[in-house]
């Protein structure tokens, strides 16, 4: 068994749906951020075509794994004949809107196209990414971003503050299909320019859908305003939300009172993913 390799959770700082395009899929404007909070993966040799997962996501079959699904791409593009056996440690919770699986199959994208010695770029594991799942990409682009399109036009942001927040998961699980299907989702909303999500447009218009559908994550939201947390928002189409405090300790304190069976982080916001190499191209 190898060491072992990070595969972070991403908050979603802001998020607007812009349109809906003629094969269903929305046109979005999101900002995402790491951070450090992470799943954790081991990777060891099989023999050609063998892929396998132990720990994975409760629920989600083998096969259906996207980190499986990355390892099969990966291989079948950089013509390996080797398989792997995958080894993780959930922490992220499925269905919370931190892209728990996405960063998943994008470590593994990194990390099998190192130990392989594949040597794809950059911008084809990016490309794959995209054929696992919208946010794979953010992952293996490896810097906090500026995102349109379904999530794959990025431009890096690497002036973002690294706030200390509070993340919250209150215990459910959100479907995203649900969200983005729901007749009552505002599907237009006038674009906005990232000097205005730096001059304090953040919001995620998902939210009312959201909160309207799974009360307890309104729920959620009240609490951590309540507890003196600001800029108090949902990341992603959730389950989690999250807002910012002024430093580590305060994170900590308030992350230890949330009531069970909800669970609650002090978490810090990353500009960078733990397994970005620059000199990667």
């Amino acid at each position: 068994m190898s060491e072992s390799y990070p595969a972070p959770a991403k908050l979603n700082l802001m998020l607007r749906v812009i349109d809906q395009r003629s094969d269903g899929y929305h046109e979005l404007q999101t900002v995402f951020q790491f951070i450090d909070l992470a799943d954790r993966l081991w990777f060891s040799s099989r023999p050609a075509g063998q892929f396998s997962r132990s720990g994975g996501p409760k629920g989600v079959a083998e096969a259906d794994d996207l980190s499986i699904r990355a390892a099969q791409c990966l291989a079948e593009v950089g013509a390996v004949r080797e398989g792997v056996h995958i080894r993780m440690e959930k922490i992220l919770p499925m269905g919370g809107g931190i892209g728990g699986g996405s960063s998943d199959a994008a470590t593994t994208l990194i990390v099998l196209n190192r130990l392989w010695r594949t040597g794809l770029s950059r911008a084809e594991l990016m490309e794959i990414g995209t054929s696992l799942g919208a946010d794979v990409p953010v992952f293996l682009f490896g810097r906090s971003a500026w995102a349109e399109g379904v999530g794959e036009r990025l431009q890096a942001l690497d002036a973002l503050q690294e706030s200390h927040y509070v993340l919250l998961h209150p215990q459910i699980s959100v479907s995203t299909r649900e969200i983005f299907t729901a007749p009552e989702l505002t599907r237009h909303h006038a674009p906005i320019t990232i000097s205005a999500f730096l001059g304090g447009a953040t919001e995620n218009t998902l939210e009312s859908v959201v909160c309207a559908r799974y009360p307890e994550v309104h729920r959620s939201i009240l609490w951590l305003r309540d507890h003196g947390v600001r800029d108090v928002r949902l990341t992603g189409s959730g389950a989690c939300v999250f807002g910012v405090v002024a430093d580590a300790v305060a994170a900590q304190q308030v992350a230890a009172l949330a009531p069970p069976p909800w669970r609650a982080w002090a978490v810090r916001g990353r500009n960078q993913h733990p397994l970005y190499d620059p000199a990667e191209q």
